[in-house]
């Protein structure tokens, strides 16, 4: 890597090292006990091995990737704070799953969200979700975070090394899934270490650069207090509704983050259902016991409130550089300007050896998230597909063999798709492509599973009619809306995108789209019994908590609340 002096290389390698041997040592002694747990349950689950600390690191490590560190960098480059709305929200929703969602798995033995759904609807609503989120997950997710993850780093290496860093970053991840959940899971809390040390030092060095630039000397406070002078707009949690007048930026800014309209929209549904109907996700906690899950889940919803320090405050220190004069090259490396390439502009100015940790966590981050996303998809197929539908008889080793067949299959294809970006990841923007996309599926299953959890007459032809109506209903109003009825309703305001087409805000799309399909789930469920037979008993005492677990939910309902007034 012509940017990486002898040092940095050293640091990544001993990265690389400590995390295979670690991952290697837990695969080797934490093996369960035939008596105890079966093996497809312990490779899928890691059940009752994980302890709240690594649910709590192994939840991060999977979901800050790629994803935020380049993805939410650049939008930070583009609008500021206001895209933190996405981990501070997560915070609150982690304590709702904690909460309210995961006594209702636990006590009902849910190990896979297809099985919540056979459990509680049918077998349909189940392989239809099982399939959508094979998909989902393969060309959405696994794709674009290692699309995001290889652009990353070879901006740093150079262009010409990009499908090398492809091919790189899938057989670390491969090597560590192969392992199963167990591994995934305890070889995280390192991967969460170095992701946090290395952002934070990347964070350090933004600002003592923003510093320098305007002759403050190198000082951490004195460069943020000037990213708050310089560019006040870019610390706004709310973006105002553009005027008539508003120029094309603000427009796309809004597009992106619709101000306090998100937040009786899709922010809400955004989170809920990553966090708490999302199999890549739920899947670190289905395997513990209702105390461990919770103060993991909450753990990591303190965590989040952190998160923005690490992955955005780069992108906005970035803005400030690159509108005064710096980072020209960086940030439009052959003359073509992408803000994806704020987080990675940032990195080259590291010293060395940090530049090689911080290296280190972009992959660490990547590789973690890389590797959940393929034991999701191992784990739906082998439990949901192939032992349900394709081989019923199957062993637990072969269950076993396949799931890593499955793991495999799912990288190389993935690899497939990024080698060329096939879809278009770069051209929509990272963070943005992965929200937008997923949001066509988030409405209608998140409609299906809060219905289904919480009111006992929800019935299984309405979670079929649901899920099929809520990704119809997200397409429509993402794509066709705002043509057929016009770009102002009494339910939104379309404006004109860079494209010169009007264009609903994708966050805003998603609640209407939600709305619409509880209305028809609703309707449906009402011309059936009072009381679907499929429906689960819910007793008040599963919602109770412990006092130690009430003082962490405060304590992170009062951080919360002091980020919202510090920057509203």
């Amino acid at each position: 890597m012509g940017k990486f002096d002898t040092i940095d290389y050293v640091i990544f390698i001993i990265y690389f090292f400590l995390v295979a041997g670690y991952g290697y040592w837990v695969y080797r002694n934490k093996k369960s006990k035939e008596d105890n747990v079966s093996d497809s349950k312990d490779f899928f689950l890691a059940e009752g091995s994980l302890t709240w600390w690594a649910i709590g690191a192994s939840l991060i490590a999977s979901n800050i990737s790629a994803e935020q560190f380049i993805g939410m960098s650049g939008n930070g480059f583009v609008v500021g704070v206001a895209v933190a709305a996405y981990e501070w929200i997560a915070a609150i929703a982690l304590i709702i799953v904690a909460v309210w969602f995961i006594p209702v798995y636990l006590k009902n033995r849910i190990f896979t969200m297809p099985q919540f759904l056979e459990t509680r609807y049918n077998k349909t609503t189940s392989l239809i979700m099982a399939i959508f989120w094979l998909f989902l997950y393969i060309f959405v997710n696994l794709t674009s975070i290692l699309y995001l993850g290889a652009i990353a780093i070879a901006n740093m290496a150079g262009p010409e090394y990009f499908h090398i860093i492809v091919i790189a970053m899938a057989v670390f991840s491969l090597v560590i899934t192969l392992g199963g959940m167990k591994v995934i899971g305890f070889t995280d809390v390192i991967q969460v270490v170095v992701l946090v040390i290395g952002g934070l030092a990347t964070t350090y060095i933004a600002l003592t650069l923003v510093s320098d630039h305007f002759g403050l000397g190198k000082d951490v406070m004195a460069g943020f207090n000037q990213m708050l002078e310089t560019a006040p707009d870019h610390f706004k949690l709310m973006l105002e509704k553009p005027g008539p007048n508003a120029s094309q930026e603000d427009v796309n800014k809004y597009l992106m983050l619709p101000g306090i309209a998100m937040y009786f929209a899709g922010q809400w549904i955004v989170n809920l259902n990553y966090w708490g109907c999302n199999q890549y996700i739920t899947q670190r906690a289905l395997g513990a016991d209702l105390k461990t899950a919770r103060t993991g889940i909450l753990f990591a919803g303190f965590m989040k409130l952190a998160m923005p320090v690490i992955v955005m405050l780069p992108g906005i220190a970035a803005y400030v550089l690159y509108t005064n004069g710096a980072l020209q090259n960086e940030m439009a490396p052959g003359g073509d300007f992408n803000a994806d390439n704020a987080y990675s502009a940032i990195l080259g100015f590291l010293p060395t050896g940090l530049k090689g940790l911080s290296v280190a966590a972009l992959t660490a981050a990547i590789v973690a998230s890389l590797a959940g996303k393929a034991n999701s998809i191992s784990t739906i197929f082998t439990l949901d597909i192939y032992k349900r539908y394709i081989n019923k008889d199957a062993s637990e080793k072969k269950m076993v063999i396949t799931g890593r067949l499955a793991i495999l299959a799912a990288i190389v294809f993935s690899v497939a798709l990024t080698w060329n970006d096939a879809l278009d990841i770069g051209g929509a923007g990272g963070f943005t492509f992965i929200q937008k996309y997923t949001g066509f599926f988030s409405p209608g299953v998140f409609a299906m599973f809060l219905l289904g959890m919480f009111w006992k007459r929800t019935t299984g032809a309405a979670a079929v009619a649901g899920v099929i109506t809520g990704f119809a209903l997200s397409v429509f109003f993402n794509e066709y809306a705002a043509a057929v009825f016009g770009h102002e309703t009494l339910l939104w305001t379309a404006y004109l995108n860079n494209d010169g087409v009007y264009e609903i805000p994708f966050l805003i799309c998603m609640g209407w789209a939600f709305f619409f399909t509880v209305v028809l789930m609703v309707g449906m469920s009402l011309l059936g019994p009072k009381i679907n037979p499929k429906s689960f008993t819910l007793d008040t005492k599963m919602f109770r908590v412990e006092p130690s677990t009430l003082a962490l939910i405060v304590v992170t309902i009062l951080c919360f609340t002091a980020l919202y007034i510090r920057f509203w």
